[in-house]
């Protein structure tokens, strides 16, 4: 039995990591948070110590190295731009990291946290949850049997509506996010290059705060892709169902069905980690490169092969200065 600390406990994504400790019979003795709302610990490790002090759970921590219930692992669930500074933590306190993605903002920080590796010996672990997806896995093993010089043509569609209460929280703000192609579109960008090759090209047709459009060509696949969290660029027969999700892959316009499976993604991820088999951060490299450029290249507009919901995307009277604003009168 390996055990776990975990930063982040409060966050949306947190109870899939606690989910896979349990799941893989290990034990969460520590969680950290500035938040305190994290009840959910209660389901699955009652008997865990919570800070929402990070100086606190350093200390404890630290102190549980020089004793026989140190820690082996720690899960970073916090804001993007807080990943590398975590990792190190984790690092320099003699435990592995496993880390959510985007695993880092920016490319250079990569090596950085390449260099933590080999001064501590301790690994970098990455949540790149689609390449243990079984469609997935099918998808590549097809690709791979498949005619070695094709070129795929794909469209994918990844439409995840969000309420008004993103954008006065840091998952809107781009410095600390990385913006939408970072925060919900990283791990499909490896997905494509995991199965399809290397980037050869890179270009954004539009990037407005609520949704995200471009074109990438691989090795093997020219690519359309469309990122929103505007509930109005769903589809009409998925708001009839209620649902504010829709996931859609096609490859030379057969549609990849991939809509179900996820819940237990990070515990396949967490099994793969503790045999040695986990994704490193050479793994993660083509992505973070990838969404980078595609944070910082000026979009062309609708001009070239664009994705057809490009058509129908409508400016929301968004800005900064209004975010702000209401970011500013949330806070009196």
């Amino acid at each position: 039995m390996k055990n776990f600390a975990l930063i982040g406990a409060a966050g949306y994504i947190a109870p899939r990591h606690m989910k896979a400790i349990k799941e893989t019979n290990n034990n969460l003795i520590a969680a950290m948070d500035i938040f305190d709302s994290v009840g959910i610990i209660e389901s699955y490790f009652p008997e865990a110590s919570f800070f929402k002090e990070f100086e606190r759970f350093e200390r404890h921590v630290n102190k549980l190295q020089h004793t026989n219930d140190k820690t082996d692992y720690v899960s970073i669930c916090s804001p993007n731009y807080l990943h590398d500074s975590h990792i190190r933590f984790a690092l320099r306190n003699g435990t592995h990291a496993i880390s959510e993605k985007p695993l880092v903002l920016n490319p250079w920080t990569l090596d950085a946290l390449e260099q933590v590796e080999k001064e501590t010996g301790k690994n970098i672990y990455n949540i790149l949850q689609l390449r243990v997806h079984p469609s997935i896995i099918a998808l590549k093993q097809k690709i791979a049997n498949g005619p070695k010089d094709k070129i795929y043509d794909i469209d994918l569609t990844y439409l995840t509506s969000r309420g008004n209460w993103y954008y006065t929280t840091w998952k809107a703000d781009v410095e600390k996010s990385g913006g939408l192609a970072s925060n919900i579109g990283v791990h499909f960008f490896d997905m494509l290059y995991w199965i399809f090759g290397d980037v050869k090209q890179n270009i954004v047709h539009i990037r407005e705060e609520d949704k995200i459009a471009g074109y990438i060509e691989l090795e093997n696949a020219r690519v359309r892709w469309f990122l929103s969290i505007d509930y109005d660029m769903l589809p009409d027969e998925i708001k009839t169902k209620g649902q504010r999700t829709y996931r859609s892959i096609t490859v030379d316009s057969e549609e990849i069905e991939f809509s179900e499976g996820f819940a237990d993604l990070h515990t396949m991820t967490y099994q793969g980690i503790l045999t040695g088999e986990g994704y490193r951060v050479s793994d993660a490299r083509v992505a973070i490169e990838t969404v980078f450029k595609i944070r910082h290249i000026d979009p062309i507009g609708l001009k070239g092969d664009y994705h057809p919901f490009c058509n129908k995307a409508v400016k929301k009277p968004f800005s900064k200065f209004s975010r702000d604003l209401i970011r500013k009168y949330m806070e009196k």
